[in-house]
């Protein structure tokens, strides 16, 4: 499976589609024109053969959000993304991007999936896995790998172009699969725990290139971890689910400025405090497996 939702669906057409629309200018937390309830999701339950890995979770995002979703490992934060995205269908309950229902991979919704080994291509280059899904847009090979180039160098892979993935670090893969993302300039990124597999002081830094890229590309993100401290450390909104059955346990807004700082924010006293809040909510006693009847 690709990594991005869109080029599955430009890569299942034989028929070369329009090329997206530019990016819109950098983040201005001030502008009027943003979407209200742009992704919803309501009363999303998913059903493995009776056993309810999601049940009843609903909220909304609005426009140029980074929403967190963080709980502990096995809660099925993975299964509430890949509904999310629609890979995967939901037993029951909706799932609306741009008041239009999901059904399947929308145009415009992206997903960046953890194994970053499996997701690019080995026998393409680091440019030639970014202009992958480009290749079905209507676009000049010209304004492909300028395009392509634009993303690396926004995720710092500038000078790597002609390498392969196997020469890169998981870090430096991980760069690329994003700038990949980016290249179609998705209304909104979809992340599923991108930086789990990588070091401590390689997720740091990537945890910044994703703040700037939301940024400076005014970008929405959907953004799932088990990392209490990374959902804090990056979003302006966290939505905190329990063990399974899922359900939202708690929510709040992250009031922590926009630019964050790897040491000074995570000292920040209402940093802590969300931590904790977090952690106690995720600790409370198990409920029960609950079976469908």
């Amino acid at each position: 499976m690709l990594d991005y939702a869109t080029a599955s669906n430009a890569l299942s057409s034989s028929s070369p589609k329009s090329a997206p629309g530019v990016l819109a200018q950098p983040s201005n937390p001030l502008r009027k024109e943003r979407m209200p309830g742009f992704l919803e999701a309501r009363d999303l339950r998913k059903e493995f053969g009776g056993l309810v890995a999601i049940d009843s979770i609903s909220f909304s995002i609005d426009e140029g959000d980074f929403v967190s979703i963080v709980g502990p490992s096995g809660c099925g934060k993975t299964t509430l993304l890949r509904c999310v995205g629609g890979l995967t269908r939901p037993t029951s309950g909706t799932v609306t991007l741009k008041d239009r229902e999901v059904t399947g991979p929308p145009e415009g919704a992206v997903v960046v999936f953890q194994d970053y080994s499996k997701s690019l291509l080995p026998w393409r280059s680091v440019l030639g896995n970014v202009t992958l899904g480009l290749e079905t847009y209507k676009l000049s090979a010209r304004e492909r790998v300028e395009r392509a180039r634009r993303y690396l160098d926004a995720v710092n892979v500038s000078g790597f172009e002609k390498y392969y993935p196997r020469q890169l670090s998981g870090g430096m893969q991980q760069r690329v699969a994003i700038a990949r993302a980016l290249a179609f300039h998705p209304e909104i990124l979809l992340m599923d725990e991108p930086f789990a597999s990588v070091d401590a002081q390689t997720r740091a830094d990537l945890e910044d290139v994703v703040l700037r890229i939301w940024k400076e590309f005014d970008q929405t993100i959907l953004f799932v971890t088990h990392d209490i401290e990374e959902a804090i450390y990056l979003a302006t909104k966290v939505i905190v689910i329990g063990q399974r059955p899922s359900r939202v346990i708690d929510a709040f807004s992250v009031d922590l400025g926009l630019e964050r700082d790897q040491l000074a924010t995570r000292e920040d006293r209402r940093f802590l405090e969300l931590r904790h809040r977090v952690y106690n909510a995720i600790r409370k006693p198990k409920v029960a497996t609950t079976r469908s009847k």
